[in-house]
């Protein structure tokens, strides 16, 4: 089967490969292969919100240095985004980042058990340090291939579609903890030898699901096919040099503030039931599974409306209405409260893939490494909520809200930007206008559609000795054009 045929890690990034204009129907089954990662990061962060608690009451630690789970998770992200997974991806293509983000994550999964079975707060960390390089590689190469193969009118959907079917991981993780972690009582130290069977399952399944992608076929889509995209839709902002590209570094602050926001909520989401309600801390996480639930509902009605909206204005309308929702929770106690969180991580569903989309629109060339710095900004994951559990030790839990939204203010200027700023929002209508892809290309063959990397080294060190050699035999042509 062509399917599980071995193919070269090695991919360049000066040759087209027409990956990037593959139609719905020819991206069907590279996309579905990827969105299998989103459960795995899509079910971390919730499994970590449920720890945050069950830590503080098992190991009497407080409600800040419980964050440092939080801190251990998506610090790590700058390093992998930025860094290692970074330059594998500029170098060697997607398909190696997401074997090597698959072994991070099973490498920190099996170092993890140990950590949870001595009851070592300081090892478990450090195991998630690495879990959350492994998942930082894969986002970097996960969220910019969902957006950027197939055609780019539908990116937004593409994305916020993945997240959306995958968040299913969101609530099985807080439910998993509401009857593991939390079970008889809330401070049972028992519990804590049951999550090592969970992290060993997910180390084989990761290391499992790294042969499956070595083996599996995609199409490697290139720096030159991203180029080319952003010629023929006019939106070509790589004209510009890097340093330049000012709406691609206020997409990555934004979504380094809105990350924060979103994970300091949810990791003290319990803290807040448990505080302002009557609920035992084994019920306040089935609440959370509820809300996680919400948040997964308002990702599928996001895909719905942005069928029929310009994803920009639905982006708008979702993050005005999570600062509308997130402010009385502040004031609000007792379900009343519970209910403004539960709209608020509903209309915050659709913001970070979003953000990830409307960002790299345009790049042209640099779209793997812009893909880096946004996907960074996650980061505010390990910011904001060792600052709202200050806040909560010094104060209350719903006092401390209003950290993330002070938050939520500062990614809105990216909002506006995108829907009130000419130079933001004319090259995202450029590409959504696009017909690229739109319809299935003749001139892509099957090994085209299967992967760059099937062109092998020698081919290219051939290519690049012909370019010199027309180079000395008309040294008046300066230009290769691609």
């Amino acid at each position: 089967m062509t399917i599980f045929k071995k193919h070269s890690l090695r991919a360049g990034n000066t040759t087209r490969t027409k990956a990037s204009e593959l139609s719905l129907k020819q991206s069907l089954y590279p996309l579905a292969l990827v969105t299998v990662l989103f459960f795995l990061w899509q079910g971390t962060p919730p499994l970590l919100d449920t720890l945050n608690k069950h830590f503080q009451n098992t190991l009497g630690i407080t409600k800040a240095r419980s964050s440092g789970l939080q801190a251990a998770y998506f610090g790590a992200y700058p390093l992998a985004s930025l860094g290692h997974a970074n330059w594998l991806l500029r170098h060697y293509g997607f398909k190696i980042v997401f074997i090597w983000g698959l072994f991070l994550y099973g490498v920190g999964a099996l170092i993890a058990w140990p950590c949870i079975l001595y009851r070592s707060f300081g090892g478990f960390c450090a195991a998630t340090f690495i879990i959350g390089n492994g998942l930082g590689s894969l986002e970097t190469a996960a969220n910019p291939y969902i957006t950027i193969c197939g055609p780019p009118r539908y990116s937004e959907l593409r994305i916020n579609f993945s997240q959306a079917f995958n968040g299913i991981g969101t609530v099985v993780a807080p439910v998993l903890g509401s009857y593991v972690f939390f079970k008889d009582t809330g401070d049972n130290t028992d519990s804590l030898k049951s999550v090592q069977w969970v992290y060993l399952a997910i180390a084989c399944f990761v290391f499992l699901l790294a042969v499956v992608f070595y083996f599996s076929p995609l199409p490697e889509i290139t720096d030159a096919d991203m180029a080319f995209q952003a010629e023929e839709t006019h939106a070509n902002a790589a004209i510009k040099p890097f340093w330049q590209q000012y709406r691609l570094f206020h997409a990555a602050f934004a979504q380094f503030c809105y990350t924060g926001a979103q994970v300091a909520i949810a990791s003290y989401f319990i803290n807040y039931v448990a505080e302002t309600t009557d609920y035992n801390d084994s019920q306040a996480a089935q609440l959370l599974a509820g809300a996680q639930g919400a948040f997964t509902a308002g990702r599928f009605a996001g895909v719905f409306i942005m069928k029929y909206v310009r994803p920009r204005w639905v982006f708008l309308a979702y993050l005005s209405l999570v600062i509308v929702f997130i402010s009385p929770s502040i004031g609000v106690h007792g379900n009343a409260g519970i209910a403004m969180l539960y709209l608020t991580l509903f209309f915050e569903s659709i913001i970070f893939p979003t953000i990830v989309a409307l960002g790299m629109r345009g790049l042209g060339k640099y779209s793997k490494r812009g893909s880096g710095f946004i996907v960074g900004g996650v980061a505010g994951g390990a910011v904001v909520p060792p600052a709202l559990g200050g806040a909560a030790d010094a104060s209350s839990t719903a006092h401390a809200m209003s950290v993330p939204l002070a938050f939520f203010v500062l990614a809105w200027s990216y909002c506006f930007a995108v829907n009130y700023i000419p130079a933001y929002r004319d090259p995202i209508d450029m590409l959504g206008q696009a017909d690229i892809g739109l319809r299935d290309n003749p001139t892509i063959s099957d090994e085209e559609k299967v992967s760059h990397a099937e062109n092998s080294d020698k081919e290219a060190e051939i290519g690049r000795n012909e370019v010199v050699h027309h180079n000395s035999v008309t040294p008046e042509v300066t230009e290769v054009k691609r």
